[in-house]
């Protein structure tokens, strides 16, 4: 569904309609990492600028965001109607803004979850 590098270029980031995101490493190709708490396809997953978090966007409505070193679901961002089409930190990595298939896009602390827009 999605590939993304991280900003170190030495992972690979990439999202699956098997309801999973995997973390590669590009030097070796090894998956390094299976993301596996989505109910529905994952459509979408980025990096955080500093490259220690990451946010993958569902059709089980939600996003998430992980830990890269543990690989651990740290946040579910649930209040979309419909399939989170995308998601992005922003710069900083305080917020999260998802778009969904119900016409609306959210934004989120990335610290307590919450829907702030």
């Amino acid at each position: 569904r999605s590939a993304v590098f991280a900003p170190n270029g030495l992972l690979a980031l990439t999202a699956s309609a098997d309801r999973t995101a995997r973390i590669w490493s590009i030097l070796s190709g090894e998956c390094l990492r299976v993301l596996e708490e989505h109910a529905g396809i994952v459509i979408s997953a980025t990096f955080s600028s500093d490259g220690n978090s990451l946010l993958t966007a569902s059709a089980d409505r939600t996003a998430k965001i992980w830990r890269v070193e543990s690989g651990e679901c740290v946040r579910a961002l649930e209040g979309h109607a419909g399939i989170v089409i995308s998601a992005a930190f922003s710069p900083d990595g305080s917020l999260a803004l998802t778009t969904s298939a119900d016409r609306t896009a959210r934004i989120w602390s990335t610290m307590s979850g919450t829907c702030i827009r």
